[in-house]
């Protein structure tokens, strides 16, 4: 392909040997540095601080040892095959030329998506087949800015390598304009981050193990299913108000997933009885009733009525904010109350949304007081009480592209609450996530 100008600059001189030289050095002891630094403080890993400290310095020094051999390539040129385990992996290159509808590959790029080097390379348009169908949107909309807005492109999506295995790719590219100003190619480079994500999750999975809340007193009587439940993976949490609020916590709120009937389905259910007198065991009460109400197959639209009922002939406070879901995995539906209290958040292809009663084909049932939707394979859904504010509940649905990049429930909820850990005057709130497996 003839060579263009980048949208933004001309193409920058290759940097001095000199240089280059001297910046190799400095990283090479620095990074001698943090080893000798790291080899002294390991008196004890056995304690999630001090493995914490050991998952940090490792990854550390992977990013040094990949930025010797990124510096390196730039004073030597293109090298072969990086280290085993390495996070620099591969970086591969691909022009898209819009004129001619040619494309060209470098040989590192047929490698990282696992493509035969002899073969023809994908154009813009088939491109998006080799990515997994939740993150394909991700993927049209940066080459859409790209090409159309003339924004550069800077993010990642997971691709499925003919064998079955799933790499995630971080691309970063720009349009190419000709004389006349206008887009005729589009360049990129792109490089294998799994290695890099696993160490970065290793560092902040032991980060939170030192901020380990708690179960809540009624988590050891009625256990919430941590294994899953069918077509779902699950994942929740109790979250203790910020100290800005000056509030102790309630523990009066719950989380709970059990069976709704005897066919499959699940009952999703988070809610709070809104009451500082609320005994420690009353959230165990109130989920042993539910429990007892999904078994024998009483619907979301009248769990609400049906457990005020019960609630009557109790000592407990009345429930408050409190959110009721049946979830089917033969047919994806999923049907909650609608008549009061938080609605579900759905969070689809990079874009979050809380739930109406005018969703999917059945709509809204005035009578029975549910609402539902088809949910698809890799959808998110989260649901809250409703002591969470609604500031905090908008932030939640700004972070949908990273929630719908997560792999797990688990990596879901752990971002929800690192995000939510110091948010201004937030109160006691249970979240609980949902994704939907194939």
């Amino acid at each position: 392909m003839s060579s263009h100008l980048s949208a933004d600059h001309p193409a920058a001189q290759p940097p001095g040997q000199g240089s280059v030289e001297a910046l190799i050095s400095q990283t090479r002891r620095l990074r001698g540095d943090v080893d000798a630094v790291r080899r002294d403080s390991q008196d004890d890993t056995t304690d999630p601080r001090g493995r914490w400290q050991r998952a940090l310095y490792d990854l550390a020094l992977h990013q040094l040892t990949d930025l010797d051999a990124h510096l390196a390539q730039l004073r030597d040129g293109p090298a072969p095959a990086p280290r085993a385990g390495s996070l620099l992996s591969r970086v591969g290159s691909a022009e898209w030329n819009l004129l001619t509808d040619e494309a060209e590959w470098s040989a590192e790029l047929f490698h990282i998506l696992g493509r035969d080097p002899a073969s023809v390379p994908l154009s813009l348009d088939e491109l998006p087949s080799l990515v997994l169908t939740e993150d394909r949107p991700k993927l049209t909309a940066m080459v859409t800015d790209c090409l159309v807005d003339g924004r550069p492109i800077d993010g990642e999506f997971r691709v499925v390598r003919p064998d079955g295995g799933v790499r995630t790719v971080h691309m970063m590219g720009e349009p190419v304009l000709d004389a006349d100003g206008s887009t005729a190619s589009m360049w990129a480079v792109l490089r294998d981050v799994g290695e890099l994500r696993r160490s970065q999750r290793a560092v902040s999975e032991t980060r939170d193990s030192l901020r380990h809340r708690p179960s809540p007193p009624w988590h050891g009587l009625l256990r919430f299913p941590d294994e899953g439940r069918p077509g779902l993976d699950l994942a929740a949490a109790h979250l203790p108000p910020t100290s800005a609020t000056g509030r102790r916590p309630r523990d009066g709120g719950w989380y709970d997933a059990c069976p709704l009937g005897s066919d499959g389905e699940t009952l999703l259910t988070v809610g709070d009885f809104g009451c500082p007198e609320a005994e420690a065991h009353a959230p165990a009460v109130l989920l042993g009733a539910l429990r007892g109400l999904a078994l024998a197959g009483t619907r979301p639209g009248r769990l609400r009525d049906r457990l005020a009922e019960l609630l009557r002939a109790t000592a407990l406070p009345p429930v408050d904010g409190a959110v009721y879901c049946g979830y089917r995995p033969d047919t994806h539906t999923l049907t909650w109350a609608h008549a009061s209290g938080p609605v579900p958040l759905l969070f689809r292809g990079g874009t979050g949304r809380a739930l109406s009663g005018q969703n999917g084909p059945s709509g809204q049932d005035g009578t029975s007081g549910q609402a539902e939707t088809t949910l698809e394979a890799g959808d998110l859904l989260l649901l809250h009480t409703g002591a969470l504010e609604l500031e905090a509940v908008e932030h939640l649905l700004t972070l949908a592209p990273r929630l719908t990049a997560a792999d797990s429930a688990g990596a879901g909820v752990r971002l929800v609450t690192r995000e939510l850990d110091d948010f201004p005057g937030r109160q006691d709130a249970c979240v609980l996530m949902a994704r939907v497996t194939p």
